[in-house]
This record gives C-alpha cells, sequence and structure tokens, in this order.
C-alpha cells in the first residue's frame, strides 16, 4: 500500500488538538517533503527520520515521499512528530501492517540512532487521547508522566524497533501503571518564625481562603520567611488542581518535574522580569510566571521594585484567573488562577520612622506610587511586619516554641472544608451573588463595615474583599455567620498606616 495515515497531537496553549499524518509514496525522483505549516524543527524531522530508519535496518524508500501534516492551518512545532512520520513511511512502504495504527497516536522525537527522545506537552496529549479513547505511544522518558493520569491508557518504548515489534504483533509494551503513592513534601516549618503574632495569624487566613497578601516592614523583620513558608500550611491540591498544574509546567521550557506532583508551586520571580516573563509570550506562545504559579503562590518580593508595566499586567488575570496571549499568528489561553503574595518595605531605605531613615517626604511617595491603586485595591489582606524583639534572636526553649506549620494547617485544612462543602470552592472565589447568601450581616456589623469603607476611603471591590476576609475568619473559628470579631479583623487587613490607607 502507498499510503497510510497516522493520529498525533500537536500543542496549542495547553490544549493538544489532534493532527493527522498522511504519508504517500508515489514514483519519481528520491525526495522527501513535508507540508501543512510545519515550522523548522518538524521540516528538519526528514533527516532525523531517514537516519533513524537506516540505522534500525529499515529500507528507505527510493522514492517520492510527501507527508502532509493535517489540518493545514494549524502550526506545528517540535520533533513530537518524528515518530508518527517514521512510522507512516513504515507502514506506506509496506513494513509494518497499516491496520495495527488503528484506535493508535504517537508522539516521539527520534535521534539518528533511532532511540526515543523526551518530548514537552505531554500531559496535555495524554488527556486529549484519553478522552479520545484511543491508546497513546510515547518515549520511555515521559512514562512517569503518563503514570500521573488515572485512565489513560498509554504505552512506552524506548526505541523504534520496540515500537515496530509491538504494532507487528512480536513483543508488547506494557502499559503506564497510575502512581498511588504520594510521598511527603517537606516545607520550611512556620515555628521557624519568632514572634509576629499578627504576621502569622494573616498568612494562615490567607491559606484557608487563598487570599492575595501584602507584607510590609522593615528589612530582616521575617517578611521572606513568612511567605516561603506559606505553600507547607495550605492544604492539598485535588487530583484536578494537580493535572492542570502539571500540564501548563509541562509545556513550559523547564518541563515539569514528576517528583513534584501534587506539590503547590511557589514562582518567586526577580524584580527584573520582564511583563514578557511574567504573562508568558513567544511563537508559540509559552506560559509565564502567572501561569506557572497556577494553583499555587506567586511570591513578589521587594514589590515596588518592579517595573509597573509588569505589575499592571497582574491586575487582569487576579480577577478572571486566566491569560490570553495574543501574537500575529499565535493566540493562546493559559489558566492563571495563582495566590498573589508581595513584600515591600516601608520606604526606599526600609527603615521609616527610625533615626537611621533619612528618606524625604517626596521620596517616600514615589517609592509608594510604583505600586498603583487599582493594583492594591485587588489585594485582599495588607499587614505590617514590625521589627521583632532582640530576646527573640536567642534560642527558643521548649516553652517559648512557636506553632508548627502542621497544627496551622490543620485548622487551615478544616476551614477549607468547610468552604468546598458550602460553596465547593474557596472564599476568594465568590461571586457578588454569592456573598449576600454566605456572608450575610447583622444590621450593626453593616454599620461597622459602611463606617470602616468611609473613614479608610476604600473602594467596592475592597468592601466584598473584606466580606470574603471575613467568611475565612469565620470558618477558622467552626461560625456559621461573620460575628463582629471576624469582621473587625477582617477590617483590620486593610488598615496598612505606611500604605497610607
Amino acid at each position: 500500500m502507498s499510503i497510510a495515515i497516522i493520529h498525533s497531537r500537536a500543542i496549542t496553549g495547553i490544549d493538544a488538538p489532534p493532527v493527522t499524518i498522511e504519508v504517500h509514496i508515489s514514483n519519481g525522483l528520491p525526495s522527501l517533503n513535508i507540508v501543512g505549516l510545519a515550522e523548522t524543527a518538524v521540516k528538519e524531522s526528514k533527516d532525523r527520520v531517514r537516519s533513524a530508519l537506516l540505522n534500525s535496518q529499515f529500507s528507505f524508500p527510493q522514492q517520492r515521499i510527501t507527508i502532509n501534516l493535517a489540518p493545514a492551518d494549524l502550526p506545528k512545532e517540535g520533533g513530537r512528530f518524528d515518530l508518527p512520520i517514521a512510522l507512516g513511511i513504515l507502514a506506506a512502504s509496506g513494513q509494518i501492517p497499516v491496520s495495527s495504527l488503528v484506535d493508535k497516536e504517537f508522539i516521539g522525537e527520534l535521534s539518528l540512532t533511532g532511540k526515543l527522545r523526551q518530548v514537552r506537552g505531554v500531559l496535555s496529549t495524554i488527556l486529549a487521547v484519553t478522552k479520545a479513547g484511543r491508546e497513546l505511544i510515547l518515549p520511555t522518558d515521559n512514562a512517569s508522566e503518563a503514570a500521573l493520569i488515572e485512565g489513560s491508557k498509554s504505552r512506552s518504548a524506548p526505541h523504534l524497533l520496540a515500537v515496530c515489534a509491538y504494532l507487528s504483533g512480536q513483543k508488547t509494551l506494557e502499559l503506564t501503571e497510575k502512581i498511588t503513592e504520594q510521598k511527603n513534601v517537606e516545607y520550611p516549618d512556620l515555628a521557624d518564625v519568632r514572634g509576629q503574632a499578627h504576621a502569622r495569624r494573616a498568612i494562615e487566613v490567607a491559606a484557608a481562603g487563598s487570599h492575595s497578601l501584602l507584607l510590609t516592614g522593615p528589612p530582616g523583620t521575617g517578611k521572606t520567611m513568612l511567605a516561603t513558608r506559606l505553600p507547607g500550611i495550605m492544604p492539598d491540591m485535588t487530583e484536578q488542581e494537580a493535572v492542570y498544574t502539571a500540564t501548563v509546567q509541562s509545556i513550559s521550557l523547564s518541563g515539569f518535574d514528576v517528583k513534584k506532583w501534587r506539590q503547590r508551586p511557589f514562582r518567586p520571580p526577580h524584580h527584573t522580569a520582564s511583563a514578557v516573563a511574567m504573562v508568558g509570550g513567544g511563537s508559540p506562545p509559552r506560559p509565564g510566571e502567572i501561569s506557572l504559579a497556577h494553583n499555587g503562590i506567586l511570591f513578589l518580593d521587594e514589590l515596588p521594585e518592579f517595573d509597573r508595566k509588569v505589575l499592571e499586567v497582574l491586575r487582569e488575570p487576579i480577577e478572571s484567573g486566566k491569560i490570553t496571549i495574543s501574537r500575529a499568528a499565535h493566540q493562546a489561553e493559559f489558566p492563571a488562577r495563582f495566590q498573589l503574595v508581595a513584600a515591600m518595605n516601608p520606604c526606599p531605605c526600609g527603615y521609616l520612622g527610625y533615626e537611621r531613615c533619612h528618606c524625604t517626604e517626596e521620596q517616600v511617595r514615589r517609592y509608594r506610587a510604583k505600586v498603583s491603586g487599582p493594583l492594591m485595591d485587588r489585594i485582599d489582606m495588607l499587614v505590617e511586619v514590625p521589627p521583632v524583639s532582640k530576646a527573640l534572636l536567642r534560642p527558643a526553649s521548649v516553652d517559648e516554641q512557636e506553632e508548627c506549620s502542621a497544627e496551622v494547617r490543620e485548622r487551615v485544612v478544616a476551614a477549607r472544608e468547610r468552604q468546598m462543602a458550602r460553596m465547593g470552592k474557596a472564599n476568594y472565589l465568590l461571586e457578588h451573588k454569592e456573598l449576600e447568601v454566605y456572608c450575610k450581616l447583622s444590621d450593626s456589623n453593616y454599620q461597622l463595615l459602611e463606617q470602616a469603607i468611609s473613614r479608610l476611603g476604600l473602594s467596592a471591590r475592597a468592601y466584598n474583599r473584606i466580606l470574603k476576609v471575613a467568611r475565612t475568619i469565620a470558618d477558622l473559628a467552626d461560625s456559621e455567620h461573620i460575628q463582629t470579631s471576624h469582621l473587625s479583623e477582617a477590617i483590620s487587613y486593610r488598615r496598612l498606616d505606611t500604605m497610607g490607607a
């Protein structure tokens, strides 16, 4: 038979659209042409495929070979089509049975010797193939990722010869088995932070409701320590959250580390990061820091040192939970449901209010103006972290030990379970209509909140965010209704004198 059809998948954003590879062998001068909007890496596959077939003791047809990657208007990139192209040539030339390609999909890059190499974006492909009810053949180096997806029919192979032997019925390729064991991840312990009772409480509330948080205070007060200990008190990701988080990371340049399965991402980009590095970009578009922090934490240390344009790109994804990257030839949408945690100093030198500070009012004003009002309005909690007492710098005795992360995490998990049972989502995702149902206040509490909004000069968005934080505090207290103490504490997280709020 001179024609063969084989199935594979491309990568567009986090989606894996189907690609049909048609291989036709006809009489004519020996040549190999690839059509169908193939980028350079795909076009170069003809040389890799030729060497891989010859070095694997197959014959390479000395005829005219035309390979069509359909649909023609879908961009194809990378070396993921090497394996299906090679199998298509073998099937079209009669060296493997065409019938064995039915209900199967293939991805994998070939070395010149025929060895299969790892490719990016495997998780998106596995999810799509599983949904289509087909079997996927992929490189052995990608087997650990395939094992993360329940219900997938994935088989891994180390070499082109092993795939051909399986398709010819000579040998079998074992199905990848789902990983059931989950290794406990060791996070920095919250007990390492001495004192700072108010900030520790704020971290607990932020973890329970997944609220955004800004920590401000002089250098060395523990802002970064508090932020890095936040993942250790957060609830574990659900299976669906873990899959989507891993899918985003698998298409990034750094790839996905299987050892970090179900571990919430903690992304601390340097303040020199560009807007493209933050939101993503390139051709084809790749996810940026805000998408790589999906279902995890985006930590911006030294917040005012970031370029203002970089900070402004955070405003839309904070609200929508996604980012759309549009280029002339490509458009991709990535999830960006991250928890923003930021830290900053009160002034350029960091010691506002102390004798060592010589910053003028104008310098302080310009420094704080680097963080715009609209962005500040989207942060749920604003917390001051004052200097610690010198007595706390000494080693703590047994009686002076701070509460550890495990104890705090128990309360956080219990509060999150109440939220999931009540609404099926964390409190920070509550819509306006849901606030009216789940965040009802007494008349006296409504008056208290209205007075606070008027006195602090806050917006309607801040009004809603205070209600969400108060609902989380009530959940931590296992209270069905928001009490005055819960509301007062929530209001206190919007009072930040050093920010002029």
